[in-house]
């Protein structure tokens, strides 16, 4: 109650007060209306009118200063901030106003809308350069805001394509090394590989920076740097182009690299590969895992004895030696790691497997390179130790991302701007996705004609029987096309030693000499027999190429 009272009073007295200083505001106004008309001898309205412009201006100008001096007093501690990067202003021409920059409305509501940036950012129209591509499509080239990368645009590609009103294999990113904020988005008119690219010709094969293994969307060649000290899965659904696509990246091999590498070949299709047989130093047409083996075999060989001559080198303070380079295709290779179920065949495959591993990974760094073609992408197909070690991965069609996983990695779509195998045409032979070095491109293998691929082989053939032809065969050569023309993968030493034209009737001297002469030490066949087999002949003959 008291403090209400009290309360009461201060109003009061505020009341008091306000009143008390109005009449003596209103006074002093009456004062100075009264000097003004003394001294001017103006009449009261006209005295009146001028008074009040007086203080209305004088009013005026004690608010422009208070409000200038708070504005300055306001930004005094922003100005030991760095300035922002920021875009100069538009002025207009007439009146120098500034105006906003203008922005690409197109990109801005594409990227806008689908998160690849800010409600609130734009896409400026200063930052934009827009390229038609005849027959092929648009080239958008900008930069994002800053704050953003292309990695903002990669991860939101298949709604930015439903902005444009296309699929997302109309589009393709590239991104600079300059700055992340660039992008480059072409955005295709037609759907990719509507029509159909002439194949390259041998002198765009040998220009290439690499091997070319397809056509990009715009129809330029695609590859790989090299496939020296990499390997290679190539995998997608049956009747899809896979074993086309690989005939054409072996033809460009040989148009390439002409008779300066060995061509081994496990044809599980049968019929796959056998355009290369002609040229092939070993070609073997069977889905027996055993086949596989006693190839794996004579490739271990090669590469423990190339190890050991570069340890040696190593310690001689040598280079290292050049080897001849050596390439394994295996077409349908998941057929070899299947197993009827007994124990013999579990054994086998089990051996395959690791045998397999061993030359993926330590055939590298020794100039020996594995292609694996498999139309089963399934989880189990060809063991996850081989899978892993093969570098370059190629997907065709696939009917689900789980196949894909399989074929370009567990990790695929977690990568920058994925393409989805599964969403590829299958009518479209030979179309894939090319995952090499963290990036994806859409590619079409080529579909040479057979002139063409049979005019290559013909060229390497001619161009390797000169070679052979200066080189006199030796006595391993001689005992390879022995073995070779009767189709024996085994022979004793009492049988090849007269081939070789060592008739010594003790069996002790004659392996003596028969050893020194190939330089391969002789094994044990069937019932204890002493004897050699083609693996390791084959083996010895590769090394020494």
């Amino acid at each position: 109650m008291g403090k209400n009272t009290h309360r009461r009073d201060d109003r009061a007295e505020d009341i008091y007060g306000e009143t008390a200083g109005a009449i003596g505001g209103l006074v002093i106004v009456l004062g100075i209306l009264y000097a003004i008309k003394d001294k001017t001898g103006l009449p009261w309205p006209a005295a009146v009118l001028l008074t009040v412009g007086v203080l209305v201006g004088l009013g005026y100008a004690a608010w422009r200063v208070k409000t200038e001096v708070t504005r300055r007093w306001a930004r005094q501690p922003e100005e030991t901030q760095p300035a922002p990067l920021v875009h100069e202003p538009v002025l207009d021409a007439a009146d120098g106003v500034e105006l906003a920059a203008p922005i690409h409305p197109e990109l801005t509501a594409a990227l806008a809308r689908t998160g690849a940036i800010g409600r609130d950012e734009v896409i400026l129209l200063s930052d934009v350069r827009v390229e038609d591509l005849p027959g092929i499509g648009t080239r958008y080239t900008f930069l994002v805001p800053v704050g953003r990368t292309h990695e903002d645009v990669a991860s939101r590609l298949g709604p930015i394509a439903s902005m444009f009103n296309v699929t997302r294999l109309h589009l393709k990113l590239e991104t600079s090394r300059e700055t992340e904020r660039q992008v480059t988005l072409l955005v295709l008119k037609e759907p990719p590989f509507s029509r159909l690219f002439a194949p390259p010709s041998r002198e765009q094969i040998r220009a290439f920076d690499g091997i070319p293994i397809g056509h990009e969307i715009t129809g330029e060649l695609c590859g790989v740097p090299t496939l020296k000290g990499a390997s290679m899965l190539i995998a997608g659904m049956a009747q899809t182009g896979k074993t086309t696509l690989a005939n054409g990246l072996i033809t460009c091999l040989l148009a390439a690299y002409g008779d300066t590498f060995d061509l081994v070949l496990l044809d599980g299709k049968f019929v796959g590969l056998s355009d290369f047989k002609k040229v092939a130093l070993r070609y073997e047409s069977s889905s027996d895992p055993a086949v596989l083996e006693s190839i794996l075999d004579s490739l271990i060989g090669i590469i423990d004895k190339r190890y050991a001559e570069m340890e040696q080198a190593k310690i001689n303070r040598q280079p290292l030696p050049d080897f001849r380079w050596i390439l394994f295709a295996i077409d349908e290779a998941a057929d070899f790691y299947a197993h009827n179920g007994s124990k013999e065949q579990k054994e086998l495959c089990a051996r395959v497997e690791e045998k397999s591993r061993y030359v993926v990974a330590k055939g590298l760094e020794c100039g020996v390179s594995v292609i694996m073609m498999t139309q089963r992408p399934d989880k189990d197909a060809i063991p996850v130790m081989v899978r892993a070690q093969l570098q370059y991965r190629i997907c065709l069609y696939v009917d689900s991302e789980g196949a894909a996983k399989v074929s370009l990695g567990d990790s695929y779509f977690t990568t920058m701007a994925p393409i989805k195998p599964q969403l590829l045409n299958p009518q479209i032979k030979g179309q894939a996705v090319l995952y090499a070095h963290g990036t994806s491109t859409l590619i079409r293998g080529f579909n040479f004609e057979e002139k063409f691929v049979w005019d290559v082989i013909d060229e390497i053939y001619e161009q390797r029987k000169n070679r052979h032809d200066v080189a006199p065969d030796s006595p391993l050569t001689q005992a390879i096309e022995l073995m070779q023309s009767k189709g024996m993968e085994f022979i004793a030493t009492a049988d090849l030693a007269p081939a070789l034209g060592i008739m010594e009737s003790d069996s002790t001297e004659r392996g003596k000499r028969l050893r020194a002469l190939l330089g391969v030490p002789a094994s044990k066949g069937a019932k204890g027999v002493r004897g050699y087999k083609l693996a390791d002949l084959t083996a010895a003959a590769m090394s020494d190429s």
